[in-house]
C-alpha cells in the first residue's frame, strides 16, 4: 500500500524528523520512523536537546551525565559530550540511508551554539569542532543565515563542511544564502575539495510567517487584509522555490554542477501549524516539488501519514498566484520585509533563550549528580 509519506517521498520530497534524543534512537524507534514512515534524516536545535535532556523519565542519559559530573565538566562542555555523542549515533542509523541515496539523504544536522549568531569567526571555529568531533560524512552543522552567519556560511563550505543553513525567513536573505554556497564552493574547488562530497541544505521557515503576517492583518482588519491570512508563509516558500529554479539554472552554478557540486536543496521548516483552524498537513502537502526537504515534527508526520492528502507538485504551478499574495500584502499596508526582519531577530533571540535555559538546567544537573 502507497501511504501518504510514501507519495510524498516519491513526488521528490525528503522528510526529516524535527527531533531527536537519546531513547529515540536506543529504543529502535528512529529506525522505525524510516522503515515505515519514510524518514531519510533528522534536524536539532537548543530545544529539542533541553526537551531530551530535561524529560524526568528519561534515564538515558544518566550515567554520561554521572561521568561528566565527576569529571568537573562545565554544563556547556556537558551539552556538547551529550548533543554529538547522539548526533553521531544518529548518523550511524542513517548511514544506510546516506549510501541507498548516493549520500544526498541520511542526513542529521546540529547547531552551532546560538550565542554566535552575530560572531563569524566563533561560528566558524564552532562548525569545525563540530565537523572533526563528530567526525561523520553525512553531518549537516546549521549555521544561521544572519548577515554575519553568511560569511561563516561560505568559510564553512570552502573547507568542505556540509551545512545546513538555517532561520531563512526573506527572499532578499535566501538570496544571499545561495550567493554565499556558490562562493563556498569556488573557493573549496579552488582548495581541490571533492565538491560532490559537499552539501548543503537551505531551511527557509513557513508557519512562523503566517503568525507574523496574521496578526498585522487583523491589526488591519478590512476585508481585504481579512482575504489574505494564511496565504503569506505559502506565498514566500513557492517564491523561494521559484527563486532556487532561477539560481541554480544561471552559468554560475551550473559550473559548480559540472564540477561534481550539488544543488544547495531547500527545505521546509516550521512546518507544524500554529494556527488550529488551518489543516494540520497545510505546509507539507503544499509544498510539495521535486528535490525539497521538509523537516516536521512528529505530531505532523504522524498527520502526514495518517490523512495527508498528496497530489504532486504544488510549488511549481502557483508562481504568478504567490506574487499577487505578496503584492496583496503590500497594497493593505503589510511591510513584508520588515516581518522578515522581525522573525528573524525573534527567531534568534527564540534559540538564545533556549540554549540558556539549558545550561541552567544542565547545570542544575550536574551538582545534583556530583
Amino acid at each position: 500500500m502507497s501511504t501518504p509519506t510514501k507519495k510524498l517521498a516519491d513526488a521528490g520530497v525528503s522528510i526529516w524528523l524535527d527531533d531527536l534524543s537519546r531513547t529515540r534512537i536506543e529504543s529502535g524507534n528512529l529506525q522505525e520512523l524510516i522503515d515505515t514512515r519514510n524518514v531519510v534524516g533528522v534536524t536539532t536545535n537548543p530545544t529539542i536537546f533541553a526537551t531530551a535532556l530535561m524529560d524526568e523519565n528519561d534515564t538515558s542519559y544518566d550515567e554520561q551525565t554521572h561521568e561528566l559530573a565527576v569529571a568537573g565538566a562545565s554544563a556547556s562542555e556537558a551539552i556538547f559530550a551529550a548533543t554529538t555523542q547522539d548526533v553521531r549515533d544518529a548518523l550511524d542509523v542513517f548511514r544506510p540511508v546516506w549510501e541507498a541515496t548516493n549520500h544526498v539523504d541520511g542526513r542529521v544536522s546540529i547547531e552551532v551554539s546560538p550565542d554566535l549568531a552575530h560572531d563569524t569567526e566563533g561560528t566558524v571555529a564552532s562548525a569545525k569542532e563540530l565537523w572533526q568531533k563528530i567526525d561523520r560524512p553525512n553531518l549537516l552543522v546549521k549555521i544561521p543565515a544572519t548577515k554575519a552567519g553568511l560569511p561563516a556560511i561560505t568559510e564553512a563550505i570552502a573547507t568542505g563542511i556540509s551545512v545546513n543553513v538555517t532561520l531563512i525567513f526573506s527572499l532578499e536573505r535566501y538570496n544571499d544564502v545561495i550567493d554565499a554556497y556558490l562562493t563556498g564552493l569556488e573557493r573549496a574547488h579552488s582548495a581541490d575539495f571533492d565538491l560532490s562530497s559537499i552539501h548543503s541544505v537551505a531551511s527557509f521557515f513557513v508557519s512562523r510567517v503566517d503568525t507574523e503576517t496574521d496578526r498585522r492583518l487583523e491589526e488591519i482588519g478590512t476585508e481585504e487584509a481579512l482575504a489574505l491570512k494564511s496565504k503569506a508563509g505559502l506565498a514566500n516558500a513557492r517564491l523561494a522555490y521559484e527563486l532556487f529554479e532561477k539560481k541554480f539554472a544561471e552559468k554560475r552554478a551550473q559550473d559548480l554542477i559540472a564540477l561534481g557540486a550539488n544543488l544547495q536543496r531547500p527545505l521546509w521548516a516550521s512546518t507544524g501549524t500554529k494556527d488550529p483552524s488551518l489543516p494540520d498537513t497545510l505546509y507539507v502537502t503544499e509544498l510539495v516539488a521535486p528535490g525539497v526537504v521538509n523537516t516536521m515534527p512528529e505530531k505532523t508526520l504522524e498527520a502526514t501519514f495518517d490523512h495527508g492528502e498528496v497530489t504532486g507538485d504544488t510549488i511549481t504551478s502557483t508562481y504568478a498566484q504567490s506574487h499577487e499574495v505578496m503584492a496583496g500584502l503590500k497594497s493593505v499596508g503589510v511591510d513584508f520585509d520588515d516581518v522578515t526582519r522581525v522573525l528573524e531577530e525573534e527567531g534568534v533571540a527564540k534559540f538564545i533563550d533556549s540554549w540558556h535555559g539549558l545550561l541552567d538546567s544542565v547545570t542544575e544537573v550536574l551538582e545534583a549528580a556530583r
